[in-house]
């Protein structure tokens, strides 16, 4: 994919994130619930997104018994980490950028509706290879 594509295609997210927010009210859900309304408004837009994909992890050789699972995968290609926390966590994007290592994938957002304003709580995540 190129890079004018996936600014195309993280733009509708961030457009698809701030409308969900607005539409159930700021903060104080669960994290699903967002999920879940930002997969819907996804589609909406007509984007192609799979929820809870499993991404194996292999350790010398070896496959990891239990997969990490990605809450969003927008068409193929950016990957979605969907919070819920008043407080901004390092480890957000520090996940994100494992699962971006882990499937070959260059462009994540951490999207954090726990912030009043999800703008705010938006954070753009590239993997360097």
């Amino acid at each position: 994919m190129d890079r004018a594509r996936e600014d195309e295609i993280s733009y509708k997210i961030i457009g698809a994130a701030i409308e969900a927010h607005k539409c159930l009210g700021g903060p104080g859900l669960y994290e699903s619930i967002y999920e879940n309304c930002l997969l819907h408004e996804l589609q909406l837009q007509g984007l192609q997104v799979e929820t809870q994909v499993p991404v194996s992890v292999v350790y010398k050789g070896v496959s990891i018994q239990k997969p990490l699972y990605i809450d969003l995968l927008v068409e193929g290609q950016i990957i979605i980490e969907v919070k819920a926390t008043e407080l901004e966590n390092p480890l957000h994007h520090t996940q994100l950028l494992t699962y971006l290592r882990l499937t070959g994938k260059r462009l994540g957002l951490v999207i954090n509706f726990g912030q009043k304003a999800v703008k705010d709580g938006i954070e753009r995540i590239v993997n360097g290879f």
